[in-house]
């Protein structure tokens, strides 16, 4: 098991080397991308389709945008990593657990790095210097687990049927238009007309109950309802098992289907 702890670290290295190769900015040009959105998104939604329910709406807006972010890319990126390292995977033997969980990990250093940007930015903004706050990181690892449990389904998939990448890509965008990102799900549009659509959104959606939990941290100071807590801790565990299950079911005959 050292070995292959030795592998995962040089796995996590290498892939964060490759992308900051030939990049002046570093860690920095991956911080770039949620800010303009968060710009973007802040100014459609404060001047064109005004929505005025939460105060500093674009530290609410931005953690949101972070935690989509690390979702999307994690998954698009596990999706493929076992082909982008077919080579490897014919060649040597280890669990090829790795490849996937080494891909999410350098994601997770990546969200890691702006969520330590936004823990001081909301407390000035928000006073939020609250006992809550110590269950942030509790909450970005169960963030982690069920991201990593997906990413695991998807890499296996995606080796077998290619695609299930173009697929995952397609799907993205409309699923994160309906994840509670811009909004409070109770402030959903149509709420009026659709009582039960808000609470579709919250349940429905397997990420939104991170975002949320995540925001009530840090962005509210208030520790997250017992039901969203609950949801949180299911699904990752629920991700991590089945997508480890469907792995190893599946690897045996990766070196020949890559």
């Amino acid at each position: 098991m050292r070995a292959y702890r030795y592998l995962y670290e040089q796995m996590v290295r290498r892939e964060l080397r490759q992308k900051y190769k030939g990049s002046a900015l570093g860690v920095a040009y991956y911080l770039v991308n949620p800010l303009v959105l968060t710009a973007a998104y802040a100014l459609m939604f404060t001047y064109v389709l005004p929505y005025d329910r939460v105060e500093d709406y674009p530290l609410f807006l931005l953690i949101g945008i972070a935690v989509w972010l690390f979702f999307s890319q994690s998954l698009l990126a596990a999706a493929t990593s076992l082909i982008d390292q077919s080579a490897l995977v014919r060649k040597v033997r280890f669990p090829r657990e790795i490849i996937p969980a080494a891909v999410v990990s350098v994601q997770f250093v990546i969200f890691g790095v702006l969520v330590g940007l936004l823990v001081p930015l909301a407390v000035i903004v928000r006073g939020t210097l609250d006992p809550a706050l110590l269950l942030l990181p509790v909450l970005l690892a169960l963030l982690g687990v069920f991201v990593l449990g997906i990413g695991l389904a998807l890499a296996v998939l995606h080796a077998y049927f290619r695609d299930v990448a173009p697929i995952l890509s397609a799907i993205l965008f409309p699923w994160f238009l309906v994840t509670p990102i811009f909004f409070r799900p109770t402030d959903f549009p149509g709420q009026d007309k659709l009582p039960w659509l808000g609470e579709a959104l919250r349940w429905g959606n397997p990420v939104a109950p991170f975002i949320e939990s995540v925001r009530e941290v840090l962005f509210f100071g208030r520790f997250p309802e017992l039901g969203v807590i609950a949801y949180v801790v299911v699904a990752a565990a629920l991700a991590l098992g089945l997508g480890r299950a469907l792995f190893r079911r599946m690897e045996r005959e990766l070196a020949v289907v890559l």
